[in-house]
């Protein structure tokens, strides 16, 4: 198939492949705890900075393309490119995939949607496109693939073993609660956390879980990770209500 022969071409180039650990490595470097909307919210510098758009993503890019151009990783960067062109090739690579990561935006999202339809839309039958249509395809295709390997990267807790989800769900809602306590988070979050969990399974998870198995990129293991998506929805609707309440209480206890 024509996003199987992609996939290959992925596996087969190594500026690709560490594009995208390099993308999920950094993905979220020096985040402030607290959402875009939040930001955008209380004016924040990096908002005003990046005009509302994509905030810590672009920030995160920033602090760590800065770092990675610093002396001290010179030969780090010759082993990544050797070109001007390599080098921009791979920071647009870096840049598609760290914004992939703003799943709240919605007009990144429809936009994203768009092109997946029309990535691997199938060609009328008898219709077979010329070498370079051919070969544009492909290129649309593999950016597409990559921003969902890297959406999968930032969620991935979701897709494995229940205590796995209830170890980093448990973080990440630690870390939301403090910043509300500290005045910069916004509402409680313990007040929606249970039913945001269910839309986010269900809007997005799920879905997500739904292309990776489509597009084969994590091959038998994509069946599994869509599986364990839908275990832990289940899981969470009979068992996460409770659960918060005891996210809560283990926040206090250990903040006293």
């Amino acid at each position: 198939t024509d996003i199987g022969t992609y996939i290959h071409s992925i596996s087969s180039d190594p500026l690709v492949e560490f594009a995208c650990v390099f993308s999920a490595l950094i993905h979220d470097v020096d985040h402030f705890g607290v959402p875009n909307v939040t930001l955008c919210e209380e004016r924040h510098e990096l908002a005003l900075q990046y005009k509302n758009k994509s905030i810590a993503e672009q920030h995160s890019i920033d602090v760590a393309w800065n770092l990675l151009m610093e002396p001290r990783y010179q030969a780090l960067r010759s082993s990544i490119y050797s070109t001007t062109e390599e080098m921009q090739r791979f920071r647009d690579l870096v840049v598609s995939a760290v914004i992939a990561t703003d799943i709240m935006d919605k007009e990144l999202k429809s936009h994203r949607h768009d092109r997946w339809e029309k990535a691997f839309a199938a060609s009328p039958q008898g219709v077979v496109g010329n070498t370079l249509d051919i070969l544009l395809k492909r290129d649309v295709q593999g950016t597409v693939v990559l921003e969902h390997l890297i959406q999968a990267s930032d969620v991935a807790h979701t897709m494995q073993h229940w205590h796995v989800f209830l170890k980093w769900n448990e973080k990440l809602f630690d870390e939301m609660y403090a910043a509300f306590l500290k005045k910069t988070g916004g509402i409680d979050p313990s007040e929606g956390w249970y039913r945001g969990e269910l839309w986010f399974f269900d809007n997005y998870i799920i879905p997500l879980a739904e292309k990776l198995k489509e597009c084969t990129v994590f091959g038998v293991s994509s069946d599994e990770y869509l599986t364990y998506a839908k275990a832990n929805r289940q899981e969470w609707e009979q068992k996460g209500d409770a659960v918060v309440k005891n996210y809560l209480k283990k926040f206090k206890n250990n903040s006293d």
